[in-house]
């Protein structure tokens, strides 16, 4: 019914489709989390493939330029062993005028099972997961500057691996907070799991209004903000989505919020280094940093396939199971 909040679960609580972390319990996050181990060493095999979804077919439907986003949402498919179709925009009937839902109904029409969507809108995902058929299932690739769900999952799933314990962590995310999906993505999923203190680090011209009402601690000195952190996450200047004149220069930027060893001494001994990519170097992070002994972003890459494995499987792989007879 048209004004009451979508819900991303079926009618026995398990995931149909995966457009936020928003509204998701933290039981629902870490069998996400749990079911990701059980898939992070399948890379590591001579056949890096499981049967769990043989014959189903997924199709990522990106409106935005992606390089990593879109080859680990291919080979997390594709290790699960379904079908992939990977849609060239540029090249596809939507630029000779056919409208986005058009675009959908055709591809439902080849019986597809679930649409990967990344889109310069917000909200885009949960339009298209309101209007697909009943058999299809959405994931967020990423919409505007609302969210970015899995990039969030293996951030967690990454600090998990080195510091398990989230009730006693301190987490700092710095940069261009007002543009960054992925850090309203990661506010949500961090409080929601129970970490102790989320801190977000940035000039004011490049917060949120009102950004207390993210849940978080906002700190404009970067020193502040990093001082005794556990998990320090630099983002991306996001300068494709940012309008008008916020900054004096990036060089400046860099003086002020740039993460150097220098500034990083002052959180904790231990703290780890992180960053969802791309890399700008020498804009929000040095390369002394970025590849430092503290900086676990390769990481983040590699546990990306986990995670979008462990989505696909959960939501495709439980839908299954329900149809089967008792």
């Amino acid at each position: 019914m048209a004004g009451l909040p979508f819900s991303q679960l079926d009618g026995a609580g398990h995931l149909r489709h995966f457009l936020t972390t928003e509204g998701l319990s933290r039981e629902t996050l870490t069998d996400i989390l749990d079911t990701a181990d059980s898939f992070a060493a399948v890379g590591k095999r001579a056949i890096k493939k499981v049967p769990l979804l043989r014959g189903k077919t997924v199709v990522n439907l990106f409106f935005e330029p992606s390089t990593r986003t879109l080859t680990t949402f291919e080979l997390a498919a594709k290790r699960l062993s379904a079908d992939v179709m990977n849609i060239n925009l540029k090249r596809s009937a939507a630029v000779k005028g056919e409208s986005l839902l058009d675009t959908l109904h055709t591809l439902e029409a080849m019986h597809c099972d679930m649409f990967v969507i990344r889109h310069a809108s917000s909200g885009a995902a949960h339009f298209i997961a309101r209007n697909v058929a009943p058999h299809i299932s959405v994931m967020n690739g990423g919409d505007g500057r609302h969210a970015h769900p899995s990039q969030a999952l293996i951030d967690v799933y990454t600090i998990r691996q080195h510091k398990p314990d989230f009730s006693k962590l301190r987490v700092a995310i710095v940069g261009d907070i007002a543009h960054s999906r992925v850090a309203r993505s990661q506010i949500r999923t961090l409080r929601a799991l129970g970490v102790k203190e989320v801190r977000i680090v940035a000039p004011r011209t490049l917060l949120p209004p009102m950004p207390e009402a993210l849940g978080a601690k906002v700190f404009l000195s970067l020193e502040e903000g990093l001082r005794d952190v556990d998990v320090v996450m630099m983002l991306r200047l996001q300068q494709e989505r940012i309008q008008g004149p916020l900054l004096p220069s990036l060089h400046e930027y860099n003086a002020c919020y740039g993460l150097t060893e220098k500034k990083l001494a002052v959180a904790k001994a231990d703290a780890i280094v992180m960053h969802p990519g791309p890399l700008n170097r020498g804009v929000e992070i040095d390369s002394e940093v970025a590849d430092g002994p503290r900086s676990v972003i390769l990481q983040q890459v590699s546990h990306g396939i986990a995670i979008r494995m462990a989505v696909m499987s959960m939501i495709l792989g439980r839908r299954d199971a329900a149809k089967e007879p008792g």
